[in-house]
């Protein structure tokens, strides 16, 4: 007889882990435990023939259960003459008292729980709630550790018999599921309209119920579902409160309908989200690589940005109104997640816009009547159910850049699973991040924990919202305070006056400020095991040690330190922030680095828009030979910009990123041109002479090349000029690798441009794979320079 003790470390769904390992080990004839260790992996005892054993362990290997991310499975074996075990159980769980337990993410409904819903003989039949271990809410109804059903929201529904009898064995897949429930004492939905004579927003800011006297419903949840469709198949529009928050849902084949909304709502130009019920809808308005349909039919179940043709006539059903994403040449797209997606897409034939219901700038409501009363104004009607959400939670983006799936954005589905830093100690730290598409995150044993997207923080209440997400991620992962905290270096960031609270109240020891694109640079290295590499960090701005502006920056960056060595020329911001939101600012600025006295006669007979009156753009002259609140920046954000407003495809920034956005759209229509731009010193380093680039580029407008044309060839020129600066560098040092980094990562033609240069240069490009390139990866990149400081530090002493 041979006994083996197994260690499987790595990402694990421990809690369902440990049935599946229990069910393999009775198909095999298997004595022994499994015992879920924490944030020490899963321990499992085993005895019995050696071909058992090896062929459980190649199911450890090769076919973990649907949620389980194995990375490492040791083995220590011997032979034994007498067994010890006489069958096979499952231990309780511990946590080691050190914290760092892996609490799973929230995924789509599974097949099995889908097969469930749709099957009439089942006590499951159209329950809009099913779930079991492999699929559900988690990290939006837990509270804290332990992972048990007292300590989730999931404890205001004791569990009917039969759901008791299923949770308490051990072979079936709903074995201790915290959110298993049923139609007979799971949670319920409620469906409520804001016409006649009802007043929801009213009594909901009053405390009341928002819909006293709603619909009869079904404990399944079917007719609030059915009146839903109703009221989205005449094209109204409808809340539908789901797993981690809410979206606000019109037709999107109907054009007045996704007009009204965007009225109601606020939101004139940023794209909406689709919902499809399956892929062959999708095909009908986008095109679908293997990458693409991979990750739409993942059980994670991000929005997955695709191509489509804005312009397509709206012939026929399934062909989405040129609003849902207008200007733009991609439309984020996703498929069900939930059993009430599911249900409903049986009674609407068409996809649906799905938005964050929330006002502009304000954090998701998540209680009913809070979620009503800001909303009475904007939704025909609601979709409730009365499940309290521990954490909102919004839905995750990706866009296949160069071939490779990119997070843009990393909450549903991901959080909190956590990211490994294995190239540095194992410092406990706090990473605040940025302001702008906020994600915090706690290094804990080299595994990086991170919050959900939480947006902008921008006002007490996003400030608020951050504060409790932190405290819930220290919670679930069983977690102090660490006593460093990491933030971002720009003097005036909420998150870093967050960081510095904290160690003013005594929650931390002291904080360590990190240069904004250094922390781009080393999430990157650190993602891919690397100390040194040639960073291009591109991105929209960032606070530089000189006071400047950055975002068009080649970096030799190390764990813990950077040299800048080149980029982009610095240039004029007039305004400073208004610069950001008005294009034509930009637009000024570079035509005024070159040759000031013929600013406004370019600006006018290009056509270039500004807000105000006809004297605005005399005003901004005026303002760049004052210097008065003219700040130098070299980001490549504001450079694509300018180019914006030079081809008149955004006038004012209403979203993050539209001007370079709606740019990539027009530049795909057309075919770069070739033209040389010279190469400048600041400082001295070499740099990009973007106000050579940018009269070019008016010479080519004057010569009669296409607005496509010439958006085509400012992208590519960019992209050919910043890559070959990162060549000669990495070159000269000896460096063998180069990385990028920032939000202008996520633009296709520029991101395969300098992978095609890079590569072509012998050299390898590496970016970010399991965090955003954007701000939503900072905090992993701050947390990886501050543990390499405090070691540093440490051994100096």
């Amino acid at each position: 007889m041979e006994r083996a003790t197994v260690r499987v470390t790595g990402v694990v769904q421990s809690v369902g882990f440990r049935p599946f390992v229990y069910r393999r080990a009775l198909a095999y004839g298997l004595h022994g435990t499994v015992h879920n260790r924490g944030g020490a992996g899963v321990r499992i005892e085993l005895e019995g023939s050696e071909d058992c054993i090896d062929a459980m362990l190649d199911d450890l290997r090769e076919e973990p259960p649907p949620l389980a991310n194995v990375e490492t499975v040791s083995v220590d074996r011997d032979r034994v003459s007498e067994a010890v075990y006489d069958t096979f159980e499952i231990v309780d769980s511990s946590t080691n008292g050190d914290g760092g337990g892996t609490i799973p993410p929230d995924t789509a409904i599974c097949a099995a729980c889908l097969e469930d819903v749709r099957d009439p003989d089942s006590r499951y039949q159209e329950y809009w709630a099913t779930a079991c271990l492999n699929c559900g809410p988690r990290f939006t109804v837990i509270e804290s550790l332990p992972y048990d059903r007292s300590a989730t929201s999931m404890a205001a529904f004791p569990m009917c018999e039969a759901c008791r009898e299923e949770y308490e064995e051990p072979t079936d897949r709903r074995y201790h599921a915290q959110s298993i429930a049923c139609p007979d004492c799971g949670p319920r939905l409620r469906y409520g309209e804001t016409s006649g004579d009802t007043h929801p927003t009213s009594d909901a800011e009053n405390g009341r119920d928002p819909f006293p006297e709603v619909l009869e419903n079904t404990a399944d949840g079917t007719a609030a579902i059915e009146r839903a469709a109703i009221t989205l198949n005449r094209g109204e529009t409808v809340v539908l409160k789901g797993i981690g928050g809410a979206h606000l849902a019109c037709d999107a084949t109907n054009a007045a309908a996704v007009a009204r909304l965007r009225e109601r709502i606020g939101r004139p130009k940023k794209p909406f989200a689709v919902m499809a019920p399956d892929v062959t809808a999708v095909e009908a308005f986008a095109s679908l690589a293997a990458r693409e349909q991979e990750a739409l039919e993942s059980p994670r179940r991000p929005i997955v940005l695709l191509e489509h043709d804005p312009s397509q006539a709206e012939d026929d059903g399934l062909r989405l109104a040129t609003g849902v994403a207008p200007g733009l040449h991609t439309v984020g797209t996703m498929l069900p997640y939930s059993g009430l997606h599911y249900l409903l897409f049986e009674a609407v034939d068409t996809p649906l816009v799905l938005t964050s219901a929330n006002r502009p700038g304000n954090p998701m409501r998540t209680a009913n009547g809070p979620l009503v009363a800001s909303l009475g104004a904007v939704a025909d009607g609601f979709v409730l159910h009365d499940r309290r959400i521990v954490a909102r939670c919004d839905d995750s983006l990706v866009r296949v850049v160069d071939g490779n799936r990119r997070l843009l954005r990393r909450s549903r589905g991901f959080t909190p699973t956590p990211v490994s830093i294995d190239s540095v100690p194992s410092t406990p730290i706090l990473g605040t991040g940025a302001d702008r598409d906020a994600v915090a995150g706690v290094l804990h044993e080299g595994d990086c924990y991170l919050t959900q997207y939480l947006g902008d923080i921008d006002d007490s209440e996003s400030l608020a919202s951050f504060e409790n997400a932190v405290d819930h991620l220290l919670d679930i992962t069983g977690l102090e305070y660490p006593p460093i905290v990491a933030h971002d270096a720009h003097p005036a960031f909420e998150t870093a006056d967050y960081a510095r609270r904290l160690v003013a109240d005594g929650l931390a020891e002291r904080s360590v400020a990190v240069q904004h694109h250094h922390a781009h640079a080393a999430s990157v290295l650190a993602e891919h095991g690397l100390e040194r590499a040639v960073a291009l960090t591109l991105d929209g701005l960032g606070y530089g040690p000189d006071g400047t502006l950055w975002g068009g920056e080649v970096l030799d960056a190390s764990l813990a330190d950077f040299e800048r060595v080149g980029g982009l020329a610095p240039v004029p911001m007039p305004g400073g922030d208004r610069a950001t939101r008005y294009p034509g600012r930009m637009a000024a600025a570079l035509l005024y680095a070159r040759e000031s006295d013929r600013v406004v006669d370019h600006l006018e007979r290009h056509d270039v828009s500004f807000p105000g009156d006809d004297t605005e753009p005399d005003d901004v002259i005026r303002q760049l030979e004052s210097g008065d609140n003219v700040p130098l920046t070299s980001s490549t954000g504001r450079v694509l910009d300018a180019v914006a407003a030079l081809l008149d495809v955004c006038d004012e920034r209403r979203y993050e990123g539209e001007p370079a956005m709606k740019l990539e759209a027009l530049a795909a229509r057309g075919e770069p041109t070739a033209i040389d731009v010279p190469t400048a010193r600041a400082d001295g380093r070499p740099v990009i002479d973007t106000p050579a680039l940018f009269a070019t580029l008016v010479e080519l407008c004057e010569a009669g090349h296409s607005r496509a044309a010439v958006a085509a060839t400012a992208q590519d020129v960019l992209a050919r000029e910043l890559a070959d600066l990162a060549i000669n560098v990495a070159t000269a040092r000896g460096q063998e690798t180069v990385a990028l980094t920032g939000g202008v990562a996520y633009n296709d033609p520029i991101a395969t441009r300098i992978r095609e240069r890079v590569t072509s240069a012998g050299l390898e490009l590496v970016a970010n794979e399991r965090v955003p390139a954007g701000d939503g990866g900072i905090a992993y990149g701050q947390l990886t320079v501050a543990a390499t400081r405090a070691s540093r530090d440490q051994d100096s002493i």
